[in-house]
């Protein structure tokens, strides 16, 4: 006899399902986590001599192919030369054609992070003087697409199924070991096990399309699996394949031999049965002590296919945060795979098999250690990928982590009413065991029961034994039926099972937000890609002030509120002279990455002579990118020079800067 689920813990589960997948799907594009912080020649800069070469510089090392660095002509039309090198640290560069002609180059970019993350983007500078050009940019966000969606829910997917496997064998052996002969507990484990499969298999065939082209054809394209294959993520994923095959030994031996029951005499058995002796239990604790710690070195080795090839692998102290970021996943694997195991054996466990109170005290421990080593794990790789207050609230990557704290802390509160459901079952299973009432329930026997009673007295006395231990296994299947009753009529144990419920309903969500964190730059280097850009543009605005007709560089940052509503804009005026001026606007995402919006206007006034404002509409070049040329200033002074970005149809903002000009 088993214990449905009532149509409104369904509704409340299928709910929960659905909040996930929001959150799921509305992952853009997986973002950079290595940024671009410099290149040769610059963003937007007009250069006199066509360049020989090409250099960008990144953050981190960077994986790149024949394809990942190109340079194109105002026609779109190739004139890189030979393949990209790494010239020195992460700097990588590219040769260009000889006699390069007159006008405005394209550099696009797409490139492997070392924590496993496609980097994509472009930018323009001009020999000579800037010209129209024929280049779209409309696909440098890589990692987005059907592909993009696909490989996130394969995430999502192949961690959910590594914490139900580890957490659900680990509930097993550490806290209910009765239960490896549960049938639901099983299918629980398994399903585990057959979700991180599907899904390893799965990011290994969508790698080579989810880092290159990100279309759904090129998925089963062999030459493109050869190449993840001979990349680190491509070795993490067969490595989680091999560990796999290992952990289903480890499966079958816990659900095989592990469960099987020790023999006991039954009167058919006579002579050759036998009851349970010391050897029984030394074989079973010698099975458990091998099962534990197999399935650590197998649960540390799937945990390390991660560690290895994301962000603990690159980065600051990686020698230290691989292991950290291991013992991470373990604990979460513990508390939140075990929470959900404990969840099925409440709601699923047979007659035959309750869960005892002692085994939920045992995960209690067990969970209370796990967030101890979640909290220790956790803050140290805050720091490592945060760095500073700023990041935590500035940056994509501290809010997502702010509200990753914010459903731990709510889970640890759903926790503490868990423990006190559990210590009030465990104090009315003792007050009951004490007094041990003899109900009329425990009086009434069924019919059937009385009926093979008697019918057991008469074979027995025509020596049918066979019968009369067929009634007895009948009487204890009614008596455990009665049993399970009573304890699905207490309110403790009720109590206890929705205070589960909630704690898996706030897991799942933790999940999702933790896969999506993953996916997100770290907000340490999102920081260093802001500085590296401003003291770029310092040094070249510092250079240009030091001549009074030198060019002036301005960066405004700009939050119009809106979806995609931050960024940077910068303004190059050259000569910034009295008369005739070249004018260039550049649009950045916080991140250093050149976007469109829909209108971009640039006005200056002279306040002190009640000049202006003289309006200029410049004309969009490139991708984040626009520029007016003749731009006509009347007289020197100190110009205010007003910039109004507009990202959608109502979000707009105005930003102002003073330059010197003349």
């Amino acid at each position: 006899m088993t214990q449905t689920i009532t149509p409104r813990v369904r509704t409340l589960v299928l709910l929960l399902l659905a909040v996930t997948g929001v959150l799921l799907a509305g992952v853009g594009p997986a973002s950079a986590h290595a940024a671009l912080t410099g290149s040769d020649p610059q963003q937007g800069v007009v250069v006199d001599k066509a360049p020989t070469q090409v250099s960008l510089t990144f953050s981190e090392k960077v994986a790149m192919n024949d394809d990942s660095l190109r340079v194109l002509d105002p026609q779109g039309k190739r004139v890189d030369a030979g393949k990209p090198a790494n010239v020195s640290g992460t700097t990588y560069a590219v040769q260009l054609h000889n006699g390069l002609h007159n006008g405005t180059y394209t550099v696009t970019y797409q490139v492997v992070s070392a924590d496993s993350h496609p980097v994509g983007g472009a930018y323009t500078f001009s020999v000579g003087a800037p010209s129209k050009t024929s280049v779209a940019l409309g696909g440098q966000d890589v990692g987005g697409g059907v592909v993009g969606w696909l490989y996130g829910l394969g995430r999502y997917v192949s961690y959910a199924g590594f914490v139900v496997l580890v957490g659900g064998a680990a509930f097993v052996l550490a806290c209910w070991q009765r239960g490896a002969g549960v049938r639901a507990v099983q299918r629980l484990v398994v399903s585990g096990w057959v979700a991180l499969t599907t899904a390893t298999l799965a990011l290994l065939l969508l790698r080579g399309s989810y880092t290159t082209s990100g279309r759904v054809g090129d998925v089963f394209d062999l030459n493109l699996l050869g190449q993840v294959l001979q990349t680190k993520t491509g070795a993490a994923l067969v490595s989680r394949l091999l560990l796999l095959a290992a952990a289903a030994l480890f499966i079958a031996v816990l659900f095989g031999a592990y469960a099987r029951p020790s023999p006991t005499i039954t009167p058919d058995d006579g002579a050759a049965g036998r009851l349970p002796d010391a050897r029984d239990d030394a074989e079973k604790r010698d099975l458990t002590f091998g099962l534990a710690i197999g399935g650590v070195v197998v649960a540390a080795g799937l945990a390390a296919s991660w560690a290895m090839a994301e962000h603990a692998s690159t980065g600051l102290q990686p020698g230290i945060a691989m292991p950290v970021d291991v013992v991470h996943l373990l604990a979460v694997a513990a508390w939140l795979g075990g929470l959900v195991a404990l969840l099925v054996a409440l709601y699923r466990a047979p007659a035959e098999t309750p869960l005892e109170t002692s085994a939920v005290r045992r995960f209690s421990r067990v969970a209370f250690g796990s967030v101890l080593a979640l909290v220790a794990t956790g803050t140290y790789q805050a720091w490592r990928q945060v760095g500073s207050w700023s990041a935590l609230t500035g940056t994509r990557y501290g809010q997502l982590l702010l509200v990753k704290i914010g459903l731990v802390v709510l889970l640890v509160g759903i926790a503490w009413i868990s423990r006190r459901w559990t210590r009030r079952l465990a104090e009315t299973v003792v007050a009951k065991a004490a007094a041990k009432p003899r109900t009329k329930e425990n009086e009434k026997e069924p019919a059937a029961v009385r009926k093979g009673a008697a019918a057991s007295g008469k074979t027995s006395a025509g020596g049918d034994s066979r019968r009369a231990a067929q009634l007895a296994r009948q009487r204890a299947a009614v008596d455990a039926a009665r049993q399970k009753r009573l304890r699905d009529a207490d309110p403790n144990r009720f109590g206890l099972r929705r205070s589960v419920l909630a704690e898996a309903g706030v897991a799942l969500v933790l999940l999702a937000v933790t896969t999506v964190l993953t996916q997100t730059e770290p907000g340490r280097t999102e920081e260093e890609a802001k500085a590296a850009t401003s003291s770029s543009a310092s040094s070249s605005s510092s250079s240009s002030s030091s001549s009074s007709t030198g060019a002036v560089t301005l960066d405004m940052p700009f939050d119009t509120g809106g979806q995609d509503g931050k960024g940077v804009v910068r303004l190059d005026l050259d000569p910034a002279r009295v008369g005739g001026n070249e004018m260039h606007v550049y649009v950045q995402r916080p991140n250093g990455r050149a976007f469109d919006i829909p209108e971009v206007k640039v006005a200056f006034t002279l306040t002190a002579k009640k000049i202006g404002p003289l309006p200029v509409a410049p004309d969009h070049i490139a991708t984040g990118h626009w520029a007016a040329s003749g731009v006509q200033i009347p007289m020197a002074g100190d110009w205010k020079i007003a910039v109004t970005v507009r990202t959608s149809d109502i979000d707009q903002v105005t930003v102002t800067k003073n330059a010197q000009i003349g």
